[in-house]
């Protein structure tokens, strides 16, 4: 009997996996349960319609998420650090600091788990970083580290 599962099941698949499974299997524990339900026409078309639904959603952000990108590369976002009488920073510029100077200067708002810093910017200078903005999507960030006096 095929089925479609509406939760995963152990050693069967995964949310929303058509499987064939006997029919005692499927009769006994997986619909009485509301693990699964029978693949018949009306459901193996409402599982098209969502699965459909679901390229949809991620068509749209991959889309939103290149043309942040485009707009990341045009911009440069300036920071302003108090440092020593050596040029080192007091502290280090974060990627929480880099992500509210985009929001306030641009009004781009990035998490700041997305923006990927190497090492800490401990020093005046311009810096090229990159932001993960979706799977396969990178955005090239410009930051300019400049004295507040």
């Amino acid at each position: 009997m095929k089925v479609i599962l509406t939760q995963d099941v152990k050693a069967q698949g995964k949310k929303g996996d058509i499987i064939n499974v006997s029919d005692g299997y499927a009769r006994n524990f997986l619909l009485p349960k509301g693990l699964a339900v029978e693949a018949d026409a009306k459901a193996l078309n409402d599982q098209k319609n969502k699965d459909a639904a679901k390229q949809h959603k991620i068509d749209v952000e991959i889309a939103e998420a290149k043309e942040i990108a485009t707009k990341l590369e045009s911009i440069k976002v300036v920071i302003k650090a108090t440092s020593g009488s050596d040029s080192r920073l007091y502290g280090a510029v974060t990627v929480k600091e880099i992500s509210d100077s985009l929001a306030e200067q641009f009004g781009i708002v990035i998490d700041k788990r997305k923006i990927v810093l190497d090492k800490p910017i401990k020093n005046y200078g311009d810096y090229t970083l990159d932001v993960k903005l979706y799977t396969k999507v990178v955005g090239k960030l410009s930051v300019s580290v400049v004295s507040d006096k």
